[in-house]
């Protein structure tokens, strides 16, 4: 057990949260999660208004959130009151300012958490009135700006969180995977992890076993942050923004080539949706992180959960010991 101010906030049993990755994190994974111990979060993305309706109605636990990528939420603002409606345990944003939607949570008795990727993103959330922050690192898989490390930007956070707003909570994201990585993120100040590429690699994502059998066999060095796929999916993300993907042939073939990309969208295009449909992964994207490299096998999204925390509180237990031995 290891007991946080985030398992006393969200009356859970472990300091573990799922991210809510775009239609991966559906109600089959979020209920895996939160029927362990975590928090589970739907991942509303985009804003797939039917995906998200029939995923919100599906899931079978009490604590089950959802999380919005927010300058795609201003564009079709009332997926957040079909959200609300639901009675989610959390509402996340991510990616753009959470002040045009925060007072909204707050009004619907939600918690609200503000995934950042820098200071500044922190200072901007907790002007919002956020309840926890999520310091994500550049390790993560999928979009965030600059390269701030997981192991200094939380503790940036922390020290940050103290000074200006001690109640907030933090969580720590990019990187973490295993047990190492929950013990490492307490270390370093933060009160919980939220976790993707790991639940990413489990049975109940909504992931093709042809991308997990990929995964299995990569490493983190295979992995590039690139603005690749954004241009052929058409999607408008802000200039500071890239994204961590497992590299492919299709990546190798445009990244640095960005412009040529752009004059060639309608025939990368098709070539994309191609490969998605015929689950060619050397076309099709596969959003993960750094952290592909601790992933050795699929396993239900409950054993993971287990597993990673029985293995923090062993490492954290053992250091206390050993610290204790070397004081005496």
């Amino acid at each position: 057990m290891l007991n946080t101010r985030l398992t006393q906030a969200f009356d859970i049993e472990h300091p573990v949260v799922l991210a809510p990755m775009d239609l991966v994190s559906g109600s089959r994974l979020a209920s895996a999660v939160a029927a362990a111990g975590g928090l589970g979060m739907i991942g509303g993305g985009y804003g797939d208004r039917e995906w998200l309706k029939r995923e919100l109605a599906a899931v079978n636990s009490a604590r089950v959130g959802c999380g919005f990528i927010t300058w795609s939420l201003a564009r079709d603002p009332d997926l957040l009151d079909i959200a609300l409606e639901h009675e989610p345990t959390a509402v996340m944003l991510s990616f753009g300012d959470p002040a045009p939607f925060a007072e909204r949570v707050r009004a619907a008795d939600v918690p609200l958490l503000c995934q950042v990727h820098t200071l500044d993103q922190a200072r901007q959330a907790l002007d919002a009135g956020a309840d926890v922050i999520v310091g994500q690192g550049g390790e993560a898989g999928g979009h965030g700006v600059g390269s701030r490390s997981t192991f200094t930007l939380v503790p940036d956070i922390a020290d940050l969180i103290a000074a200006r707003s001690p109640e907030t909570l933090l969580v720590a994201a990019g990187g973490v995977a295993d047990g190492r990585g929950l013990a490492a993120a307490l270390s370093l100040g933060a009160d919980g992890v939220l976790v993707g590429t790991r639940f990413w690699a489990t049975e109940e994502a909504a992931v093709s076993p042809l991308a997990h059998a990929r995964a299995v066999g990569a490493t983190g060095d295979d992995t590039i942050r690139t603005t690749v796929y954004d241009i052929v999916r058409q999607y408008p993300w802000p200039a500071d923004y890239n994204a961590r993907l497992l590299r492919n042939q299709f990546i190798n073939r445009w990244h640095g080539r960005e412009a040529d990309l752009a004059a060639r969208v309608p025939e990368a295009v098709t070539e994309f949706h191609t490969g998605v449909a015929e689950q060619d992964f050397d076309i099709a994207n596969m959003i993960v992180g750094e952290a592909v490299g601790r992933v050795h096998e699929i396993l239900p999204a409950g054993d993971i959960v287990r597993r990673m925390v029985r293995e923090a509180a062993d490492r954290l237990s053992r250091w206390a010991a050993g610290t204790a031995t070397l004081g005496m």
